[in-house]
């Protein structure tokens, strides 16, 4: 319960963040050109808060918290009297209400600058990319990787985390090969070509290398158990955070994957664990549950073992000054842009499936694990929702600010507003559309959480 509470709580601080941000950016744009605002307002529906300042503008938070709207004064849709006429949105000149349109997004994608400037100021704790083991019948195993080894290059994109190497095989997909750039303990370098023609995302929410089959590499858990499961069968036997498993009937135990091994291949068998504890040893007589996976049943003892610690050299932290942080800010947030605006495409072309949109539960729950690990992580989600938000949002579809951008295109070049029976039209069939993306995205939301 705690945890979802927590979901949700960061689901609206961020969505509360970037529809603030997007709407103060038609806001503030709209205020400059000289054009009334009415009604500033977070959220939709009955409003839970609102004041009207001294201007005139009611500035509001409403009940449904999936988006927002500024209003301004339009004599389209309001009688407007000759003395406030000049003042209208629809009196201005094309460019300043292009300006006034473009400005959401823009502010979406300034505050992704931000978020990820901070990030980098504060530091991002990161481990370098090193490949630990390569999955057996992947596209990977085809080349002959050795490993471990450190992803440096991925088509002479610079990769320093396991994020950029998400990225960066994310903008590859669709080609037919593409060339990881490698570098052993040895500090020889590798050039390997793995053949993507065929490659597709799959629906399961793994990265792109793991999909590939690169493994990261992992530090190998101890003897020494973390953490014992309520109502488990270790619990029951007395099991302990800080035990150290010794023997298994009698047998010598070396590491922890032959101890699994000794507890899945004995589904509801009865074991003599040796353990050590305190510096003393204790035997403990477990019942092993059982589960079915894949049609098989594996024997259960319900513990998570300790790991060893990653080494030094694969750990760094991703900082910058004060003054550095904002090119890497901006550079990344650009490379996100591009990213976003190629995955769109490779959606429209088959490329990228329809069964990997996400929707708001997706969202939220991205929203509570990262701010679960702390401020940069989540500086690094909201830089990311941000600029997939700047983007949608110019998408060319009428009710979206890329479609009002595109009226505002024609009537620059023809002199004159494009019709409204034809906006009418063009408006009905672009909420059709993103009423049915949103339909898909959800779904597959809920086909994920019922997996």
């Amino acid at each position: 319960m705690l945890s979802l509470l927590w979901t949700l709580a960061a689901f609206v601080v961020t969505l509360g963040i970037l529809v603030t941000i997007h709407e103060f950016g038609h806001y503030w744009v709209a205020r400059r050109c000289g054009v009334k605002v009415l009604t500033f307002s977070v959220g939709f529906g009955k409003a839970l808060w609102s004041r009207q300042a001294q201007d005139g503008t009611v500035y509001q938070v409403g009940i449904i918290p999936l988006g927002g709207y500024v209003r301004m004064l339009d004599a389209r849709v309001d009688e407007v009297s000759a003395s406030e006429y000049p003042v209208s949105f629809n009196a201005q000149s094309v460019s300043k209400r292009a300006a006034i349109v473009a400005a959401g997004p823009i502010a979406n994608f300034l505050l992704a600058v931000l978020a990820l400037w901070l990030m980098y100021v504060i530091g991002v704790p990161s481990v370098k990319p090193i490949v630990g083991s390569v999955t057996p019948q992947s596209i990977a195993a085809q080349s002959d990787i050795e490993t471990p080894a450190e992803i440096i290059s991925i088509n002479d994109r610079i990769t320093r985390d396991w994020q950029a190497v998400n990225l960066a095989l994310a903008a590859e997909l669709g080609n037919d090969t593409v060339t990881i750039q490698l570098r052993d303990d040895n500090n020889r370098v590798q050039d390997v070509q793995l053949a993507i023609t065929n490659w597709r995302l799959s629906e399961e929410q793994q990265p792109t290398f793991m999909q590939l089959g690169l493994e990261p590499f992992r530090p190998q858990p101890t003897l020494t158990i973390a953490y014992v499961a309520d109502d488990s069968p270790a619990q029951r036997a007395g099991f302990q955070p800080g035990d150290k498993i010794l023997a298994i009937d009698g047998t010598p135990q070396a590491e922890w994957s032959q101890t699994l091994e000794a507890i899945v291949s004995a589904p509801a068998a009865t074991k003599l664990f040796t353990v050590e504890r305190n510096g003393r040893q204790e035997e403990l007589l477990v019942e092993l549950g059982q589960r079915s996976i894949d049609g098989q049943n594996r024997g259960y003892l319900g513990v998570e073992a300790e790991g060893t610690r990653y080494p030094d050299e694969y750990r760094f932290v991703h900082e910058y000054g004060v003054i550095d942080a904002i090119g890497a800010g901006a550079k990344q947030t650009w490379e996100l842009m591009e990213l976003s605006v190629a995955m769109l495409g490779k959606l429209l072309t088959g490329t990228v499936s329809v069964s990997n949109l996400s929707g708001p539960v997706a969202i939220a729950e991205g929203a509570g694990v990262s701010a679960s690990y702390g401020l940069v992580y989540f500086l690094g989600f909201l830089a990311l929702i941000s600029v997939n938000l700047g983007i949608i949002n110019l998408l060319p579809l009428p009710v979206l600010d890329g479609g009002h951008l595109v009226f505002l295109a024609v009537e620059g070049i023809r002199g004159k507003a494009v019709s409204e029976r034809v906006q009418d039209i063009a408006f009905r069939i672009g909420g059709a559309l993103i009423f049915a993306l949103m339909a898909i995205a959800i779904s597959n939301d809920i086909l994920r959480l019922t997996a």
